[in-house]
């Protein structure tokens, strides 16, 4: 989703250097020192706006968050509501979640957070997917032995394909819901979570916790177009998921057509 240029983004991000690593690949093995060399080390893929990142932050005062957010706007407003709380323990990122492996050393990171990410629902867009197997293999690379992902989202097509490519690459599986404000009270939640929950959408979660190796794959791989994953009902449109409802819709129309052509053909 695109965001207007933010205005004095130089002179205002500046003020913020004090919480921005502008060489994250100098970083491995070394986030902690912005903490307390024992602390633990969570990352957050995709901050936004960063108000879960705020959030949890200050509910954790003892954690080290890095939120790394490719979008310098979006980022900007996540620095200055660390800023204005007067949170210590937030570091962020302007870069992208391909080049991650190269920013933490092996282990390093003892939980993760992916939240809303984009659907890319297209089989041809699959590899984009921060829940796509390669990404998730990547991660394996840095999160240590028994730490977790926790991905949340509107979309449940998304949801259900990311479901098997955890279990696919090596990811043990915990507190699947499809309806996780129903399930639980006092959740902390992104800008488009409140916005969603407020409209009565269902928002989807689980953890994803690191096993020591990896399965074995057995049978078909799994399918990569969101268009096999979309259930019977959906209360409501995820954001890029347009086009794929619309090839849903023309695909029932030509199967309900199908069915009454045959129909007809054994009529007569």
């Amino acid at each position: 989703m695109r965001m207007r240029r933010k205005k004095n983004r130089i002179p205002r991000m500046e003020r913020c250097a004090a919480i921005q690593e502008k060489q994250p690949y100098d970083m491995p093995g070394r986030w902690r020192e912005r903490l307390t060399p024992d602390c633990p080390l969570y990352l957050e893929i995709g901050c936004g706006k960063g108000t879960f990142t705020v959030e949890t932050a200050a509910a954790h005062p003892e954690v080290l968050f890095v939120a790394v957010e490719r979008v310098p706007d979006c980022l900007l407003l996540a620095m200055e509501k660390v800023m204005a709380r007067g949170l210590h323990n937030v570091v962020f990122v302007c870069d992208d979640a391909a080049r991650l492996e190269e920013m933490f050393a092996p282990g390093e990171v003892d939980r993760m957070y992916i939240n809303f990410c984009d659907p890319w629902p297209s089989k041809k867009h699959a590899k984009r997917r921060l829940t796509y197997e390669k990404f998730l293999l990547s991660y394996r690379k840095f999160l240590k032995d028994g730490g977790c992902i926790e991905f949340k989202t509107d979309n449940r097509p998304l949801f259900d394909f990311s479901l098997t490519q955890f279990t696919r690459t090596g990811y043990r599986l915990s507190e699947v819901t499809n309806d996780l404000h129903r399930e639980r009270d006092n959740v902390i939640q992104t800008d488009y979570e409140a916005r969603f929950v407020a409209e009565g959408v269902k928002i989807n979660r689980c953890v994803a916790t690191k096993e020591p190796t990896i399965p074995q794959p057995e049978g078909e791989p799994p399918k990569l177009s969101l268009l096999d994953y979309l259930p019977e009902e959906m209360d409501h449109i995820p954001y890029g998921m347009e086009e794929v409802f619309a090839q849903n819709q023309i695909r029932l129309v030509r199967e309900r057509e199908k069915r009454s052509c045959d129909g007809g053909e054994r009529d007569g």
